[in-house]
């Protein structure tokens, strides 16, 4: 077994890698570019090594400093993680060639399987079913558009050496497949270093399903059941589950077997994910096959009781894989919810910067490693920490929320549960988004493909998206905590005589309708039978019993409401009412002023106040770089016109205009690095 390994990645997966070499008593390396080098990995390791300046292509992705790395402190093997170079195949050869064990596939079975044009050749040869599609790389934009008329639209634009959403547009059209090509080119350039494109058809209604393979250096390959990541958003994977709720028995053992044999056709060892496209019949092909181990394998992990990365460490040490297909369990359900640093409400566009709060929901799972499959709860995999910074060089997950429940149903129960008791200050994270998918009907019962999002979603995600079930426990919620604020207020020492905090029972919680009003709520609270945190809330014709022993001042408030557990978020002073409480539950949000009967009256006569106008100026919806501004000082544009593009996160987004008119002034230069609603330019 090795005494030293180097990681060469970033984030959750190195901190992942870290725990368990840690558990194998192994030491560990860490590498950081200018951007991490306060990141949690690089305090975990047991070394770290600088390895270059922010931006991948300057430290990440730089093959030399890797192995310069692993000579200077005495690494003897590279754990790529995913990303960046974890799929290249020069890499991994050179490593190879340096005396450094690879922890991962041979060179050669990633020049087969991670090219995405040779693997769906090797895979045709092989007798696989595979996609229609041209799959030879695309010189010119006007070549992509004459190729995807032939194949029939829609069609699948895609980086030949693409991953995680990265380089892959769908087009619908001529225009949409000219322009896919350009952006599809740009990025695949940008992220891995490789232009190359080609072009499929685009199976409608389809649902993503992937086996786990496992492979040593004796022969052996196993396939370790399925998981469902049909729920995408912009071909992202945002949940993912194991097992499928879609798929037979049937289906399952034919789509493993055939994993294995694709897997054994080029001497495949270590872990591996070979993804296919399933049709409504059941019917399966093959897409691609990712040859390093993948973002949602945890929840593999938590259905059979295995550490994938343990294996794999243990293979590349030259170990016999220590099961056989039949000693492979099946228990439980396992399902990952991606928590990104992005704001759904603006687009799902990327938040930058401090971590003012980040605190987890606790974690269940046998210290939050892989463990008996029959083990239910809640694990963590993240990479940041409370007072962190969130780069925008990099993706923008930050956490990994896992969920193991005795079936579908208690494991989302366990995940709604989780996100409510995840608590995430100073940047906007995609878990009111995750909230709704998991209250969705469709979702609930397993009816849904790989289109769900964009057909439920079309419009984005607004607040109205996802309605609470009892909006008046948030109402009563609010109350609650108001009055425990206003008990120990009464109980300050020094008060002025007969001007003291007095405690009341009365109250009315003032909320904003969808449509700006607001709304008066006359509410009770008293206390339940003098015990402490226990309180009797009438709100209209409910009446809640809520129970809680949080501290006051705690963001996550637990406890139980009419003998039902519960956990929300409230707070004071969080939104853009420093005088209201917010209080979040499944997904949903209010932020509420609860007044005396006599405020809420006099609340009634103060004036609206109309927030400015600034349609007139384009302000960039978040950090980034500055990369192109298409207009100039007094050009007429028209709605829909391309203004400028923000580049943040590894992904480009194009800003364009919401209306006719003409650029009278630029107020920032390409190349200038952006805060949320800075001025890009004003109109005249």
């Amino acid at each position: 077994m090795f005494k030293k390994i180097l990681i060469a990645n970033r984030g959750e997966i190195a901190c992942r890698v870290i725990k368990t070499a840690r558990k194998l008593g192994i030491r560990t390396v860490a590498v950081y570019s200018d951007a991490d080098k306060d990141a949690r990995h690089v305090e975990l390791a047991d070394e770290a090594v600088h390895i270059g300046a922010a931006p991948s292509r300057e430290s990440y992705l730089l093959a030399d400093r890797i192995i310069e790395a692993c000579k200077k402190t005495g690494a003897e093997a590279v754990h790529p993680g995913y990303g960046f170079l974890s799929e290249n195949e020069g890499f991994a050869k050179r490593v190879e060639e340096e005396g450094i064990v690879f922890i991962g596939p041979k060179h050669y079975s990633i020049a087969a399987m991670g090219d995405k044009i040779a693997s769906k050749k090797l895979a045709g040869e092989a007798k696989v079913n595979t996609i229609p599609g041209y799959n030879d790389a695309i010189d010119t934009a006007e070549q992509a558009v004459e190729i995807a008329k032939g194949i029939g639209y829609p069609v699948m634009i895609k980086a030949s050496a693409g991953g995680g959403g990265k380089g892959l547009r769908v087009a619908f059209n001529d225009k949409e497949a000219l322009e896919g090509f350009t952006s599809c080119r740009n990025e695949a350039r940008n992220s891995f270093g490789d232009d190359r494109v080609f072009i499929e058809k685009f199976v409608e209604e389809p649902r993503h399903i992937e086996i786990q393979v496992l492979g040593d250096a004796h022969g052996n390959v196993i396939y370790l059941n399925e998981r469902e990541c049909s729920i995408q958003r912009r071909h992202q994977k945002v949940i993912e589950e194991a097992p499928s709720p879609f798929i037979s028995e049937a289906t399952r053992k034919a789509m493993g077997e055939q994993a294995v044999a694709l897997a054994k056709a080029v001497k495949y060892q270590s872990a591996g994910t070979v993804e296919f496209v399933v049709g409504k019949d059941q019917s399966f092909y093959f897409l691609e096959m990712n040859t390093r181990l993948q973002v949602e394998h945890p929840v593999t992990e938590c259905i059979t009781g295995l550490d994938l990365v343990e294996l794999m460490i243990r293979v590349a040490a030259g170990e016999k894989l220590p099961l056989a297909q039949k000693d492979v369990q099946r228990n439980g359900w396992a399902i990952e919810c991606r928590i990104n640093a992005e704001d759904p409400f603006r687009n799902f566009l990327p938040s930058t910067g401090r971590l003012v709060r980040f605190q987890p929901p606790a974690e269940s799972l046998a210290a939050a490693e892989p463990t008996a499959a029959d083990d239910y709860g809640v694990r963590v995999d993240t990479g940041v920490y409370e007072g962190g910074e969130i780069p925008m060089y990099y993706d923008s997950m930050i956490a990994k929320l896992i969920v193991h429940g005795r079936d579908r149903n208690h494991a989302i129960a366990l995940m709604r549960e989780a996100l409510n008791g995840f608590v995430i200050r100073g940047i906007h994270s995609n878990i009111p988004f995750q909230a709704a998918l998991l209250a969705h009907p469709k979702f609930v019962t397993g009816e849904f493909n790989t289109g769900f999002i964009a057909e439920h979603y079309a419009h984005g995600f607004r607040a109205e998206d996802v309605p609470h079930a009892d909006p008046d426990f948030l109402v009563a919620l609010a109350a609650y905590v108001h009055r425990r604020y206003r008990a120990r207020a009464s109980g300050i020492s020094g008060q002025l005589e007969g001007h003291g905090v007095k405690v009341g029972e009365q109250f009315v919680v003032v909320t904003l309708a969808a449509d700006g009003q607001h709304v008066h709520t006359p509410v009770s609270v008293t206390d339940f039978q003098g015990k402490t945190g226990s309180s009797a809330v009438q709100v209209g014709a409910n009446s809640y019993r809520i129970d809680s022993l949080s501290p006051l001042g705690s963001i996550r408030v637990e406890g139980r409401v009419n003998g039902q557990p519960f956990t929300a978020q409230v707070e004071r002073g969080a939104g853009k009412n420093p005088l209201a409480l917010r209080v979040q539950h499944n997904g949903t949000q209010i932020e509420a002023m609860v007044l005396s009967p006599l405020g809420a009256r006099l609340l009634a006569l103060m004036p609206y106040k109309a927030p400015p106008d600034m349609s007139k100026f384009l302000l960039s919806p978040m950090p980034g770089l500055l990369v192109d501004v298409a207009v100039q000082e007094g050009q007429q544009v028209q709605a829909g016109e391309k203004l400028a593009v923000i580049e943040a996160m590894k992904m480009e987004n194009v800003l364009f205009a919401a209306q006719d008119g003409v650029v009278g002034k630029i107020a920032a230069a390409k190349g200038e690095s952006l805060a949320v609603d800075q001025v890009i330019m004003e109109f005249a």
